[in-house]
């Protein structure tokens, strides 16, 4: 009896085992090899960027950042329009989703029949399956002429009177701007924001909710009190990804920002970021140029800025996820 129960299986059973054993040995390799083939093509990307950028580094030194000059002719550059464009086109972007984003969550998970919830969420998250070409000449050809007649002169006649903001909604209404980037930004990041929200809303435990509710609490108030604090995390999270998609954005923003480069105090003046002057400059660019080394430069400096952002929201998600 003892010896039947130690005995060894059957050959063919021990071949099974031997190469169930060996394909989870290989396909353990192959994940591992694809994640340090990410990890080295990124670092690759970082160090190339860097190496091509750094002539336009060593000639203009820390104040590239910060010099509003571009002048190919005298082979004069600096970073600081574009980055500025960059910055204040993605920052304004966030502002102007996050509300649509966060009204699209909540009606989808508290208030929209359960019929309606699947088409609505389908149609919102097909927004971000259109090119960003088609977003900017949308922008050009259809949204820049009615904000220029009928929006940009209203704005610019009562928000532009006003005190201390009134600079920020002067000049001619062109219909191009910073303002206007951002407004198309802010349609293109839009489904990210909501199918994050979305996603993180549903995750409550319905026993919290229905405790609120039993208490009294009003749909409102259990959103406020509840689902905000239980996902605030993953929330931020999700506008940190959008963030990121908005800062390296290039023909959508190309096409209505009005690629000027210089700073304005409008919003809706032109101006430029540096996927905007990148597209826009690259092609007349000569290899071993000055001009190209900064090109180069402001593309390490949108990578870096894309990456720090986009591990800001990674690890806000997987912190959530672990708590």
């Amino acid at each position: 009896m003892s010896q039947a129960a130690t005995a060894s299986p059957p050959a063919p059973e021990r071949v099974a085992r031997r190469a169930g054993n060996l394909g989870d040995i290989a396909f353990e390799w192959a994940c591992k090899g694809a994640g340090i083939f990410v990890l080295l093509l990124l670092g690759a990307i970082i160090v190339e960027l860097f190496i091509a950028g750094w002539p336009a580094f060593r000639a203009f030194g820390v104040g590239f950042l910060t010099s509003t000059d571009w002048d190919p002719v005298q082979e004069v550059f600096g970073a600081g329009v574009s980055i500025y464009g960059t910055v204040v086109t993605a920052v304004l972007a966030i502002v102007l989703a996050v509300p649509l984003a966060f009204g699209a969550a909540f009606y989808l998970t508290e208030l929209a029949p359960v019929w309606l919830r699947r088409p609505v969420g389908t149609a919102i998250e097909l927004l971000a399956a259109v090119p960003s070409i088609i977003y900017g000449m949308w922008g050009f050809f259809v949204i820049v002429p009615f904000f220029a007649q009928n929006i940009q002169p209203f704005l610019i006649d009562t928000l532009g009177e006003l005190p201390f903001i009134g600079a920020l909604f002067q000049g001619p209404p062109f219909g191009t701007g910073i303002f206007m980037a951002a407004f198309i930004l802010a349609i293109m990041i839009l489904p990210f924001i909501a199918a994050t929200m979305r996603d993180v809303f549903e995750q409550v435990p319905p026993v919290y909710k229905e405790s609120a509710y039993g208490l009294g609490a009003t749909t409102w108030e259990v959103m406020k009190g509840v689902v905000i604090p239980y996902t605030r995390v993953s929330v931020v999270g999700g506008i940190m990804l959008g963030l990121g998609r908005a800062l390296g954005e290039t023909m959508a923003v190309t096409f209505v920002i009005g690629n000027a480069n210089r700073i304005s105090t409008s919003l809706f003046g032109p101006g430029n970021t540096i996927a905007s002057l990148i597209a826009l400059e690259f092609g007349e660019s000569e290899i071993g140029s000055l001009k190209l080394a900064s090109l180069l430069a402001l593309g390490f400096i949108l990578f870096f800025l894309s990456f720090i952002v986009l591990a800001t929201s990674r690890y806000l998600l997987r912190s959530r996820l672990k708590g």
